[in-house]
Parts: structure tokens; sequence; C-alpha cells
């Protein structure tokens, strides 16, 4: 009984990250309309830096080494790269749209792992990307063919561009001594370090033209979003297998759309409708497909091991 309640809420805890990173869109497209975007992003991470430093003193205390801080500051600048497409994006499109697009992150990093590694992906995950691609047009054409919006295209690149971040976070934290709490408040600074500079009078300017309830959706963004997010994530994959984390997580476009429609009015008509449930079952067949094909790889890699150890100690006796 005790096991099944800490499945259980180690299934929450990633169905709540999945739901406040989905509900991030909206928050976002709200602030968009009082602020700029660099204001935003500033606020957010200072917030997130702030708690993630004090988290830093608390548990790690450890001064990182050159190629840690350098792993640091190269994710902050993809991650960054990464929140400023997203954001102006949002700024530019329906918040559920924004949520639906950017959920093809699934579908690009493994394409661009396996062309890093050459390790080619089976013939049914480019027929799930196929028919993702399928879903985003249907998705922004509404109910009549039209040309995407700004926002459609840069949610779009943000979800490339997340992907490239995906696939850097892998191949520079690997088998390395790492503090996952240090990295990651390098990535926050880096961020708020570019949104201040780049808009350096919006961002001071911003903190007393705020709302009570723009300063409610920066605090929402910098501790539940980020903060909350991150811990709730770190504490919960350790918990559970890798494939059961990703498909609870990928919940995210779902929640994106609910708390589009629920709670800002945004509408789909059938063509869209079919465009967002053609994007949801792609994106999860192909997680699934390589998830699969990965585990397949590395299960034969291991078959590999007892032959070649058979074969070393050959002519030996």
């Amino acid at each position: 009984m005790k096991r099944i309640w800490e499945r259980l809420s180690v299934d929450i805890a990633l169905l709540a990250v999945a739901c406040v990173w989905g509900s991030s869109y909206l928050a976002a497209k709200e602030l968009t309309a009082v602020t700029s975007v660099p204001a935003i992003l500033a606020w957010r991470f200072l917030i997130a830096s702030v708690c993630l430093g004090i988290l830093w003193l608390w548990r790690v205390r450890r001064v990182p080494g050159r190629a840690e801080a350098w792993t640091g500051v190269l994710l902050g600048l993809t991650q960054s790269a990464v929140l400023f497409l997203e954001t102006f994006g949002v700024a530019h499109t329906q918040a559920s749209n924004a949520g639906l697009i950017i959920s093809l992150t699934v579908i690009f990093t493994p394409l661009l792992d396996a062309l890093a590694t050459r390790r080619w992906l089976p013939p049914s995950f480019f027929v799930a990307a196929v028919v993702s691609v399928v879903g985003v047009a249907l998705l922004v054409t509404g109910d009549g063919f039209h040309s995407p919006s700004l926002g459609d295209f840069l949610m779009l690149g943000a979800a490339a561009v997340r992907a490239v971040h995906v696939t850097l976070l892998g191949a520079l934290t690997a088998n390395k001594p790492y503090s996952s709490i240090t990295v990651t408040l390098i990535q926050a600074l880096i961020c708020t370090l570019l949104a201040f500079l780049i808009d350096p009078l919006g961002v001071l300017s911003s903190a007393a033209e705020f709302s009570p309830t723009a300063w409610l959706n920066i605090l929402y963004l910098g501790l539940a979003c980020s903060l909350f997010a991150f811990l709730v994530q770190l504490w919960a994959v350790r918990r559970t297998s890798a494939s059961r984390a990703s498909l609870l997580m990928g919940t995210e476009p779902v929640w994106a759309v609910a708390a589009g429609v629920w709670l800002a009015g945004d509408t789909f008509g059938w063509i869209g409708a079919a465009g967002a449930v053609l994007i949801v079952a792609a994106c999860y067949a192909g997680q699934r497909i390589e998830s699969r094909a990965r585990a397949a790889r590395n299960n034969a890699a291991d078959s590999l091991v007892p032959a070649a150890v058979l074969a070393s100690h050959v002519g030996k006796a």
C-alpha cells in the first residue's frame, strides 16, 4: 500500500509540473500586454535566481570549476534564446497554440540526436513526425486555410531551439560531476543578465508599472514555473522510470490547451481541433517509438559485453 501511495505522489508531482508549464503560456501572454518581453524574463529569472541562490547556499556551497561554469553559461545562452522566441511567440498567437506547437520539441530532439550520432530512428518515427507537421498546419489555419501568424512561426522556432538546448544539455552534462543546482543557477543568472541588458529602462520602469495581477503572474512564472518545476522534476524523476516521467510530463500541451480555453477563451474550429489532436497523438507516438528504439540499442550493447569478454580470453587458456 505504501508503494502505491509513493508512486501516486510521484505521478501527481510530475503532472503538477506539466500543469504549471502548460499554464505558463497564458501567464506570459497576459504579461506581454502590459510590458516588454525582456522585462518579463528579467523579473521572472531574477526571482528564480534569488531562490536558487538560497538553495545553492543551503545544499551546495561549492564554487564551480571552469568547465562546469562554462557549461552553465552556454546552456544559459541557449535557454535564453528559447525563452525569448517563446515569449515573443506567445504574444502573437493563442496561448493554447503556443503550448501545442512547442510540444514539437519531443519530435525535433530525437531527430537532432539521430543526425548527431548517426543512429537512425525507425521509419514509424518519421511517420509520427509527418503527422505532427500536418497537425501544426491544421492548427494554425483554424476554420479556414490562411497563413500562420508570426507567433506560430516564432513558437516553431522556439521548439527547434529548445531541441538544440535539450541535446546540448545531455551532451555537456552526461557522466559529469556537475551540480544540477549550480548549472541551473548559472542558466537563470545568464537569462536575467541578457534580458536586463536588452531593455534596462523597460525592466526598471516595469517595476513601478506592474499591477498586483502582473506581479502575481511574474511570481507564478518565477516560483512555480521555474523554481518549483525544477525542484519537483528533480525529486520525481529519481523515483520513477524515465519513460513514465516523459509520459506524464508530456501532458504539458493538454494543460496549455485547457488553460487557454477555460481561462482565456481561446477557440478552435473543427480543423484546428483536429490539428491539436494530431499534434498530441504524434508527439506521444514519437516519444514511445524513440524510447523503445533507445532501449533496444542499449540492450543490444549490453548483450555484446559477455561476447567481447569471452573473445578477449580466447587463446589464453
